[in-house]
Formats: C-alpha cells, structure tokens, sequence
C-alpha cells in the first residue's frame, strides 16, 4: 500500500488500512455479498465512521475488533485479514467521497482544544415532538453536560409528515415546554437555555411550509429541502430563492447528500454562498455522521464567499450531540474562522445576529 493523501487531505502512509479505508472496503463487499450479508457490510460501513479509534490500534492495544459498533465475529475476522493483509482500496465513487471518519475528527481536533472549550452551542436537533428519540428535557440535560450556553431546538415542521412534522398549533404547546424547561434552568443555576426554532421544510421553489407570522416568534429558523433531491440539472434558482425567503436565517444541509444512498444537488455553489453572505445569512454543516454537509470543499468554498457558518447535529437523540466534532474538524480544515462560526456567538450575539438579519430582510421587502 503506497503513501497518499485522502480527498480530505490526510496523509495516509503506508501500512494497515484506516477506518476510512475499511468503510469503502465493507461498501464494495456489500455489493456483491448475498442479502443479510449484505446489510452487515453496509450498516458496518457506516459505522467505519464512527469508531472512536482506528481499528488497527484497537487490534495492536490486543482488543477485539467485536469492541467496534456493528462488528460481530465474522466482519472482525474480516477486517483483520485486511488488517494482516492490506489491500489495494480504490478511490470511492461520489457517493462515499469526503465524509471524515470520527477518528480523523479527532485527530483533527487533539491540536485545536479551544474549539471544543470555546463552542457554545448547538444549533439542530430533534426530539419527540417530531422524530426524535429524546424528549426537550433529556436533549437538555445533555447539552447541559457539554457545557453549552444554548442549544435549538429544530423539529420538522408540518410539511414532512413522514418526519411527524409539527404544525403551528404544536409549536405554540413546545414553546410552553421550553419555557418551562429555561425557568427550570434558571432557577437551578444553570447557563444553558434553549432556543426556540425549527426545521422549516422547503419546497423547491424556496417557500416554506409554516405561517410567517408563527415563525416570527422564534428565535431562529432553519430552511432546509426535503424534496426533489435526486436531480441532475442545476439547482443553483431554488437556493438563490431559498436565501431570499425572509423567514430563514440558516440554511440548512445544503447538498441534501447522504452516505452511500443520495449524492445531493448541484449548484453553482460560489453564487449561492456569494448571496448567503450578502444577506448575511449562515449556511450549515449539518455534522449528522451520514450527512456532513456541505462537505469539505463546499465549506471551503462557503468560506472563500465570506459565508457565515452555522453547526448543528441534526441529534434524534441525547447521544448524538457529540456528532458535533465532524462539523467543527471541517470547519477547522478548511480554515474558516471563529467569527464567522455562529456556534461561537455568546446567546445574546445569535439572537441579535437573527434579529438583525430579519430587519435587514423586512427593510429590502418594503424597498421592493
């Protein structure tokens, strides 16, 4: 195996494959094993990704590799023939391209501490209201441990009902529970508060699914496109009128890819980050394992154009709020600056950030 450097600028050496290489290795032999085989190689493919360690230093500290999510007995003995013996892996096609393992994350983050000290929140997440597997409290709770100032609470809204989208209605009855929840906060000490906000489908056409007027009283909105996400031609006309909707702040995973499942749209990417950073508007990583979107040269490109950054999760649960350190490991690589990370706002900046941003939209509304 020959020294190289990966898509996300890795150097790779010689030696036994990293779990990135062991991903596209368990994705191609899906691709031919018999059904229930199958399903193992591709759920342990995604995994790859979130292994805490490489899997070779698991085997040379003398562990199993059965200690990895998704490894049984057979993919171990698998993997360590690999292991033993390493292959050729080939470039993997666009559909697995650029997603950082949770190891190389890491690797990332180790030389930046202030990163993680420093971040105050998070900024999508899901709980029961809507897809969730926590409630608003245990989603809480967690950011609380992490030592958040803030967290956004993002249900979908009603438009996706395959998602259990919230409807107007349901949203005012979650903002009592989060008034609640920051009184209960409060009185107990606590600095974190939570953010109203949601997930604001999107339709291709960049209008959203929610009343304005309900959307108004959230602290922010994030827009994202949950439909027509398999197209080939140019996309760049429905971003362009989703940043133009003055009901978002934050754009969300902008690509709509997934791990070897959807490759996402195609935009004329400079033109859709040279606008978001016109209107002062904030494009998110979505830091979700399978999604990390925009991937690492888009958020370069993000950042080029001036782009102001947001981070979320995209959380169902208490334990994925540490997805948090793909977003942040790409943000790092491709340089883009605190300032520019929304994610490092004190609460007070965030909320006159999106205040702002909603005036400077009302003021080119009624210039029209």
């Amino acid at each position: 195996m020959k020294n190289r450097e990966n898509r996300n600028g890795f150097h790779v050496k010689a030696g036994p494959p990293k779990n990135e290489a062991i991903a596209e290795l368990l994705a191609i032999e899906a691709e031919s094993a018999k059904h229930y085989v199958a399903r193992a190689f591709r759920r342990a493919s995604r995994r790859a990704f979130l292994w805490p360690e490489e899997a070779a230093e698991l085997v040379a500290s003398g562990r199993s590799l059965t200690d990895l999510q998704s490894v049984g007995p057979y993919l171990a003995k698998v993997i360590a023939g690999w292991l033993a013996k390493p292959p050729e892996v080939p470039a993997p096609p666009e559909l697995r391209q650029g997603f950082l393992t949770f190891a190389q994350a890491e690797q990332v983050l180790a030389t930046k501490p202030a990163l993680r000290r420093d971040l105050c929140g998070d900024l999508q997440m899901h709980t029961t209201w809507s897809d969730g597997e926590g409630s608003v409290q245990e989603m809480a709770e967690a950011a609380d441990e992490r030592g958040y100032e803030y967290i956004a609470i993002t249900d979908h809204a009603k438009g996706l009902k395959i998602a259990g989208g919230i409807d107007e209605a349901q949203l005012r009855r979650q903002a009592h529970e989060i008034a609640g929840m920051n009184a209960a906060l409060g009185a107990g000490g606590r600095k974190l508060r939570v953010l109203r906000s949601i997930e604001l489908n999107l339709n291709p056409q960049g209008e959203g699914d929610m009343e304005s007027a309900a959307l108004a009283k959230l602290d922010l909105v994030l827009g994202c496109f949950h439909s027509s996400l398999r197209k080939k031609e140019d996309q760049t006309a429905r971003y362009l009128a989703a940043l133009r909707n003055p009901d978002i702040q934050i754009l969300g995973h902008p690509k709509g890819r997934i791990y070897n499942f959807r490759l996402g749209l195609n935009a004329d990417w400079p033109r859709v980050f040279g606008l978001a950073a016109k209107l002062d508007k904030a494009v998110e990583i979505d830091c979700y394992q399978d999604r990390q979107d925009l991937k690492l040269d888009l958020v370069r490109l993000a950042k080029q154009a001036g782009c102001r950054i947001s981070l979320g999760t995209d959380s169902h649960g208490p334990s994925q709020l540490r997805f948090i350190d793909f977003g942040l490991a790409s943000a790092a690589l491709a340089g883009v600056k605190r300032e520019r990370i929304l994610n490092f706002m004190s609460r007070e900046e965030l909320l006159h950030w999106a205040a702002s941003v909603r005036e400077k939209q009302a003021v080119r509304v009624r210039g029209k």
